[in-house]
């Protein structure tokens, strides 16, 4: 995954992108778009390691 995935609006904090990149490859496209809404639902410009986990636990990983 190289940092043009992350061009965005919303910053992503290194942890979460790591974490991010321990999703399976073939829903981690999805993973990310609704970490990022989440984000945006919170209101926050940075997606955090809870985002993530949050976002995680949606989808039941």
């Amino acid at each position: 995954m190289s940092n043009d995935d992350f061009l965005d609006d919303l910053q992503w904090m290194p942890e979460a992108k790591a974490k991010l990149k321990n999703i399976p490859y073939f829903v981690r496209s999805q993973a990310r778009k609704r970490i990022e809404q989440l984000a945006r639902e919170a209101e926050q410009d940075v997606v955090t390691v809870e985002l993530v986990e949050k976002a995680r636990l949606e989808f039941g990983q």
